[in-house]
């Protein structure tokens, strides 16, 4: 994948900063045709613009019908980014979300993913249900805002940055840009 790529060619570390992408979303979810306003056709149709997106990433796409308040994944994530192996959390939240259509503000779906990759799901119940993480993911909120973010993924390097769905190229003339040197 394009990330992966590009930080050993230029061994640099990829960091996530979150984003409050419909931070308003109810716990239960809401559908597509209610967020985006639109018929079951216009959610096709971003569907199949959305599968050839990611299969020219080589990244799985499913045909989810709702999205689903991200903040407690977050606050998840940011815990996980401090463990030995918790990076690996990461896919398994996008493929979670993004192709088995899971609700990622269920603690029993979070803490299903925390087993699977390997972490302590007793440390993770103890983050959700105490919410340790808040002020980190706050804080990227925060970040996110000073940088300019409108939506996801945005890549920021240097004092520069991109959104959307980017081709290898763009993303790698940013990091060039930046100063980046190759490894």
């Amino acid at each position: 994948m394009r990330i992966e790529k590009l930080t050993r060619k230029y061994n640099l570390e990829a960091t996530y900063i979150h984003f409050p992408l419909h931070p308003d979303t109810p716990v239960e979810g809401r559908s597509l045709q209610a967020l985006f306003g639109s018929g079951p056709e216009a959610i096709a149709a971003k569907h199949a613009q959305m599968q050839q997106l990611m299969a020219a990433e080589g990244l799985p796409y499913g045909t989810r019908t709702h999205t689903y308040n991200s903040r407690l994944a977050q606050e998840i994530g940011k815990w996980a980014d401090c463990r030995a192996g918790g990076s690996a959390i990461h896919d398994a939240l996008f493929k979670a979300y993004f192709v088995d259509g899971k609700n990622l503000h269920d603690m029993q779906v979070l803490l299903a993913i925390v087993d699977a990759v390997g972490l302590s799901v007793e440390e993770a119940g103890t983050v959700l249900s105490e919410r340790t993480f808040k002020d980190a993911v706050d804080a990227d909120w925060g970040k996110s805002r000073q940088y300019g973010v409108t939506g996801v993924p945005t890549f920021v390097a240097g004092r520069a940055g991109v959104v959307g769905a980017q081709p290898y190229e763009v993303i790698e003339r940013l990091l060039i840009d930046a100063g980046a040197q190759v490894a």
